[in-house]
């Protein structure tokens, strides 16, 4: 498995940008995919985007298409979360996360219950 950590959040009012980093350990990050989530108090972990391990293939939830963009560096064991205009609703902690090994389908990649590592979250707050 590979240890996740995540970087970037931060205070932020509507309509700004943030971008989130989460950087890995270990030799075989690049056979990972790679997601992230959020989630606030009482709420169930909600899917934002995912990562195929090679690049290829991006997904996410309907809400933040057109707005936030998720890239890989896997020369850096890092993946990135571009957040743009965003929304005081989007407040929330933000994880990172990697399934088993290997590939993943796209249906897969959208349920935190198939996660097995994650990160330890960073904040995201956007004021209005």
């Amino acid at each position: 498995q590979v240890q996740l950590v995540e970087s970037g959040g931060g205070t932020v009012q509507a309509g700004d940008s943030l971008r989130l980093s989460c950087e890995a350990s270990g030799r075989m990050f690049a056979a990972y995919s790679v997601g992230w989530f959020r989630q606030v108090p009482d709420k169930e972990r909600e899917f934002v985007a995912a990562i195929t391990n090679s690049g290829t293939n991006t997904y996410y939830r309907d809400s933040v298409k057109g707005r936030f963009t998720i890239s890989r560096d896997n020369a850096k064991n890092t993946v990135y979360l571009q957040m743009d205009s965003l929304k005081p609703e989007e407040t929330a902690v933000y994880y990172c996360a990697a399934p088993p090994m290997g590939p993943q389908h796209r249906v897969a990649l959208q349920n935190w219950k198939n996660y097995r590592s994650w990160g330890r979250g960073t904040q995201v707050t956007v004021s209005s």
